[in-house]
């Protein structure tokens, strides 16, 4: 793998930020260090001192003053360190990457942990894409990364997905234009980069088979290119065994996971994680240092207090929990569904996530949604929002289940059947 092809300008210029450095070195130096390096604000003039959080099932975590000024004191950019030192062990516990612990190989795996997924979905694309570059991107797509990239000036070849996610044989015909050793070749078009959602995919609820995921990464082998791998629904997929990941069949070093926390355990916390090839993931830290530097090391300490008192096995049982709970949502929303949109919409059941994607017997959402939908007190989202031609006529909607109650669903999707009765008689 030579990284530096994937590496744009800006990100190449970036250089270490000295403070940043002196503040890692200044937080694993001995006691005797005196250091007179950093801007940090003394703790003593925070007026927090402690805090306390019970969560659902009763335990109580105490969060003492010690740590605590570790919490509200600046952090090393890449992560507080016992953080990063648990969900790397998560990764390997869930995904085993083949390069996780193979320090020496240029593609080993590193962690980042960032504000959101979506936070370092931006700074993986900021550092990685230049205008005219060619992305490959599936679609429909997540709104989030699509405002990320259109305004990048990069050139967006649309993949098409189904009900089983991305379609290997539509992104083979599409490489098809090139030959992989135009990847060899400064001043080819050739496609550097491959975005995909692979499980619970929003807007659409599908998600990838094993066998789409093996024929994407050989295809990726075969040209040269790295994969996104945006996965915030990994253990929101309905169906067990989990469909293995991406990065668990990664030995070139050519996939970069996003995973979040948001849908487990809080979006508030904004907390998520990148997992990828050390040298990309340091490009994506220099990115960090000159904006915000680190994620909330507030967000860090609780969310680590959490995990620690779960370990690995209770993490799990959390997360089959939640799935749980969103499977029963998305029963109740397919059974609305069939009760009111049967003969006026088409969908398929998801495999995972949040959300049904409905297509309308209808010519265009849009207006129908934005404008007529909220007259009636029901919110969808228009397809359109979906799509690399924000502008062109969209015949879907997305409905979210995650914060709905059954007889809500039911009156949302009786009153979307009248919308959709409606605007057969009178098209926008």
């Amino acid at each position: 793998m030579n990284y530096t092809r994937f590496i744009n300008s800006v990100s190449l210029a970036r250089k270490p930020s000295p403070i940043r450095v002196l503040t890692a070195i200044a937080l694993s130096s001995p006691p005797s260090m005196i250091s007179m390096a950093g801007g940090n604000p003394n703790v003593k003039t925070f007026p927090i001192q402690s805090a306390t959080l019970t969560l659902r099932n009763g335990t109580v975590i105490h969060i003492g003053e010690e740590l605590m000024q570790q919490a509200l004191q600046y952090s090393p950019t890449p992560g507080f360190p016992g953080l990063l030192e648990w969900v790397r062990g998560l990764q390997d516990h869930i995904h085993t990457p083949p390069l996780l612990n193979k320090k020496n190989h240029p593609g080993a795996v590193d962690i980042l942990i960032t504000n959101g997924s979506q936070d370092g979905i931006a700074r993986a694309l900021e550092s990685m894409v230049s205008p005219k570059d060619t992305v490959l991107i599936e679609t429909p797509s997540y709104p989030g990364t699509l405002a990320i990239l259109k305004p990048l000036g990069c050139r967006l070849l649309p993949v098409q997905s189904d009900k089983h996610g991305m379609d290997p044989d539509h992104l083979q015909h599409i490489l098809s234009n090139w030959k992989p050793s135009h990847a060899l070749d400064p001043s080819s078009d050739i496609p550097k980069l491959l975005y995909c959602i692979p499980n619970g995919g929003n807007p659409t609820g599908y998600g990838l088979t094993a066998e789409r995921k093996k024929k994407i990464y050989q295809l990726a082998r075969e040209y040269s290119l790295l994969i996104l791998e945006d996965d915030p629904y990994y253990y929101l997929q309905f169906s067990k065994p989990r469909i293995p990941s991406l990065l668990s069949m990664d030995e070139d070093g050519r996939v970069i996971r996003f995973d979040s926390f948001s849908k487990l355990i809080s979006s508030g916390l904004r907390l998520g994680f990148v997992s990828g090839p050390k040298p990309i993931i340091e490009r994506m830290q220099l990115h960090m240092q000159a904006t915000v530097m680190h994620a909330s090391g507030l967000s860090q300490i609780t969310l680590l207090q959490i995990l620690q008192g779960w370990g690995y096995e209770g993490f799990k049982q959390h997360a089959d929990k939640v799935t749980e709970f969103y499977r029963e949502r998305k029963n109740h929303c397919v059974a609305a569904a069939k009760k009111h949109l049967t003969g006026l919409a088409e969908w398929s059941e998801p495999s995972g996530g949040m959300f049904l994607w409905l297509k309308l017997k209808v010519p265009d959402t849009f207006k129908m949604i934005t404008v007529k939908a909220r007259e009636k007190d029901v919110l969808f989202v228009p397809g359109n929002a979906f799509m690399l031609d924000d502008q062109a006529p969209s015949q879907y909607v997305r409905a979210a289940y995650s914060m709905c109650t059954a007889e809500q669903m039911d009156l949302a999707f009786e009153r979307l059947a009248s919308l959709i009765r409606e605007e057969q008689l009178n098209p926008s």
